[in-house]
């Protein structure tokens, strides 16, 4: 699990950003109370540098964002490379393959993957789903 970082002020933000195209993401998705949440898209849209920076700066590294599950991380060689920081997030924001997913921020709270225990932390932030 992600330990989060607190941060003095706060931020008033509810966005999901997720993949339509994984099912996980979907499964999750329903899960979730997701009024006045904005859902983000990363294959139509990745993540832009300063929301990557915020969540970096919750989580404290961009490898702790990075996917090392993605078939790109191996079939670029990536996985035999010793990455910096710096690698990390310029693969993230070159592709969104790259960052792990789904990620949701609910004010001051983020919450990053699919285990278990992050999305049942999610769904008590955000709030289980009507339906």
């Amino acid at each position: 699990m992600i330990k989060i970082k607190r941060r003095k002020e706060n931020v008033d933000m509810k966005k999901i950003y997720h993949l339509t195209s994984c099912s996980t993401n979907v499964r999750i998705l329903k899960e979730l109370n997701l009024e006045g949440v904005e859902l983000q898209n990363i294959k139509e849209e990745n993540i832009d540098e300063k929301t990557l920076d915020f969540l970096k700066e919750k989580v404290g590294s961009y490898e702790a964002l990075f996917s090392k599950k993605a078939m790109k991380y191996r079939s670029m060689g990536l996985n035999e490379m010793v990455l910096t920081e710096q690698d990390y997030k310029k693969y993230i924001l070159e592709e969104y393959t790259f960052i792990k997913r789904p990620f949701m921020i609910n004010e001051d709270q983020v919450f990053i993957g699919n285990a278990k225990s992050v999305v049942a932390e999610a769904v008590a932030s955000f709030g289980a789903s009507n339906a």
